[in-house]
């Protein structure tokens, strides 16, 4: 008598491949997971090594007219 685990395959779900688009295997096996290969995977890591994606920042750029935090004055 065999068991279905929730880590078998068959239990897994196919997501799409962040990079390629095509489809990934969300499994403990795929060890690129949620890529679809290493190949994928490697040319994520390196879009972020590159700086070609940037996580927002909320804080403003300081600007050239504002004097810098220790020059200020407090009361």
């Amino acid at each position: 008598m065999a068991f279905v685990t929730s880590d078998s395959p068959r239990s897994a779900r196919t997501v799409t491949c962040p990079a390629c688009k095509g489809p990934s295997l969300f499994h403990p096996d795929n060890r690129w997971r949620p890529f679809c290969s290493q190949r994928c995977r490697t040319l994520d890591l390196g879009a972020w090594a590159s700086e070609s994606y940037r996580v927002a920042s909320e804080a403003p750029e300081p600007s050239s007219d504002a004097p810098p935090d220790s020059d200020r004055q407090t009361h």
